[in-house]
């Protein structure tokens, strides 16, 4: 890999050149029938870094392109899950296991005690957002705020094709920072500004979804953003968005005029094409350095200098290894479309935003470069590809999981057998609990926060690998590349992606999404018996599970050798692509629970007899897919 450091200003300058679709056009794609709606934001806001609040205008453009009469509209107000009593708050003390980084123990590890720390914010440490002016095409609208929605009820219904523009007028104070966004992180971020403003909800095919902010993801509306922030002069932003005015801000972006600016503040003005949000973050500290990736994006990198030597190196050491994941992924997946990428140093964890990422600073290398990879990896699973987090969260952060281990194997040079072996652990350890829930659970409804983890991350993750196996690994490398190509700005489900897979592959795969992810069926089939008579042993297999898979065998005999066998799934009509030294047998119908072949050698000859070799099939209980013969 070739990386080249660039520090042009003219580059900040450009418009992305990729191929999404603006000015109210909804994507083309292989469904006629397909719409998305379109939303254009005009904001500006004049932050004050001693109060933490800010006043703010937004002018926003909708285009209803959907085929229904909208007589309602709702906004996302996320900032007010920040208060004392919210349904989050709610949410932290009711759960059996909170996220630990949004409660406080006062118990012990044994006999934990959780306490919410939103329940302990006060006045000035809340966040909120409140809309004081809300005009449709110029006229006073009716509005209503309930928790984290806003509520408006229209004085003019929008036809289909038809648009009508919202002004808006609203003042918000930045919480102190609990999860994601807010002031004041751990590691001393003055502000990082996720979900910030006020965010028209989607509709869909499903219509309106105006869920309140409980816990986690998002779904927003493509369009485009011009946005300009006030705020002190000696502040260093990043984020989403193109800035336009770099000569006359300084902090690395343009010529350092910011000494040279008089009065106490300075305007950032950006923009960002077709995106369907817009974040971003700032602090007196800020480092910025910029890396351009050969035939790829410029990117930036966001971190403080107060951090001890050794993390400073770290964000040093991690810019190539940036490059190299953007190429692995645009080679992959699909190119990376904008013409600018940020990695900044913001709230805890690590969250995907629009040509951006916020990730914690001062942790391990390994771990500063894990959590790259992954939220980069989100710029394709979930930010380009924006599926419906909440319904379908494994569609977002299994995905991501999935290509983050391919990645990080293969740049490491480890090239595992299984670089997602972690994965199957987790998912194999959930289902012989008794805490497993169908992938179709929203996101706010699991009864652990661990379960949903596993199910989102791990058993998403899964999906992918196993469908590798169920059509080859080969098929799923080309399903991965058009299920992009095909579905990138536009909002994709389930069936989305199965359609694909079946059009790559040629098989019927229904099957597989409905087992894997409408319900909790195990995979378990087991080597039953091996009989030999005279030259010829028979081999009895057992589906002990009750979700049905082709199945990969290997026999390995005294002398060494071993010999691969292949048994398709009836019900998918069809069968992978096999290497020639693979047999392939009969079809195994699902409702038989035992299947039987015979092996032309005696079973002295025979030393051993496994299912699914690699551990690409997530068998809940590998220990019966191995007969040893004596």
């Amino acid at each position: 890999m070739k990386f080249t450091i660039a520090f042009s200003l003219a580059f900040l300058l450009m418009l992305p050149s990729f191929n999404g679709y603006s000015q109210n056009e909804t994507p083309p794609t292989s469904n006629p029938q397909y719409w998305q709606q379109h939303v254009d934001y005009t904001m500006a806001i004049d932050m004050d870094v001693k109060t933490y609040t800010y006043s703010g205008t937004q002018k926003l453009v909708y285009t209803n392109n959907s085929p229904d009469v909208l007589n309602r509209v709702f906004y996302h107000l996320y900032p007010n899950a920040f208060q004392p009593d919210s349904e989050m708050d709610a949410r932290l003390k009711s759960i059996a296991d909170p996220d630990g980084r949004m409660v406080t123990n006062l118990g012990t590890k044994a006999e934990p005690n959780y306490e919410s720390r939103i329940s302990k914010l006060g006045p000035d440490e809340i966040g909120f957002i409140k809309v004081s002016s809300l005009l449709q095409d110029g006229k006073q609208v009716a509005h209503e705020t309930q928790g984290t929605v806003l509520i408006v009820t229209l004085n003019d219904p929008i036809q289909p094709g038809g648009s009508t523009t919202f002004d808006m007028v609203f003042d918000a104070q930045v919480p102190l920072q609990i999860r994601r966004s807010g002031r004041n992180s751990k590691e001393g971020v003055a502000l990082s500004m996720a979900q910030w403003y006020p965010k028209l909800a989607e509709y869909d095919d499903e219509g309106w979804h105006a869920d309140p902010y409980i816990a986690r993801e998002f779904y927003g509306v493509w369009g485009d953003f011009d946005v300009k922030i006030t705020i002190d002069k000696n502040y260093t932003i990043g984020g989403t968005g193109y800035l336009q005015n770099p000569n006359d801000i300084g902090h690395g972006y343009g010529t350092e005029a910011v000494k040279k600016q008089k009065g106490k503040t300075l305007t950032w003005h950006f923009k960002a094409p077709n995106v369907h949000d817009f974040t971003w973050a700032a602090d007196q500290n800020y480092i910025h350095d910029k890396l351009q990736v050969e035939n790829g994006p410029m990117l930036h990198f966001l971190y403080k200098n107060s951090m001890p030597a050794e993390n400073l190196e770290n964000w040093k050491k991690l810019q190539p290894i940036t490059a190299q994941l953007m190429q692995y992924f645009s080679t992959h997946i699909g190119d990376y479309p904008y013409d600018q990428y940020s990695v900044i140093q913001g709230g805890d964890g690590g969250m995907e935003y629009g040509m951006s990422t916020l990730i914690v600073g001062e942790g391990s290398f390994n771990g500063l470069i894990s959590v790259t990879a992954h939220e980069m990896a989100h710029s394709w699973f979930q930010f380009l590809l924006a599926s419906n987090e909440s319904k379908h969260s494994w569609m977002d952060e299994g995905f991501t999981s999935y290509i983050q281990d391919k990645a990080m194997d293969a740049i490491s040079g480890k090239n595992s057998d299984n670089p997602f072996s972690g994965s199957y652990r987790s998912y194999t350890a959930l289902a012989n609990s008794d805490r497993e829930q169908p992938q179709t659970t929203h996101s706010d409804r699991y009864t652990y926060n661990r379960s949903y983890s596993i199910s989102a991350y791990s058993k998403g993750s899964v999906f992918l690998s196993q469908l590798g196996y169920i059509i080859g690994e080969d098929n799923l490398d080309k399903t991965i590349k058009r299920y992009f190509k095909e579905w990138a700005f536009k909002h994709p489900k389930p069936m989305d992606v199965i359609r694909i897979a079946e059009k790559v592959s040629g098989l019927e795969l229904d099957w597989y999404l409905m087992d894997w992810t409408q319900t909790t069926n195990t995979i378990d089939y087991a080597i039953k018996t091996a009989d030999s008579e005279g030259n010829t042993t028979t081999v009895t297999l057992e589906r002990i599970g009750l979700m049905p898979m082709p199945l990969d065998l290997e026999i390995t005999f005294a002398d060494g050798t071993k010999t691969q066998y292949y048994i398709p799934l009836r019900m998918m009509r069809g069968a992978k692509p096999t290497p020639g030294a693979t047999s392939v047998l009969t079809d195994w119908a699902w409702a038989y629970p035992t299947y039987t072949f015979d092996i032309q050698k005696p079973k002295s000859a025979i030393t051993s007899i496994t299912i699914d070799p690699r551990g690409y099939m997530a068998d809940v209980n590998r220990e019966n897919n191995v007969l040893t013969v004596n």
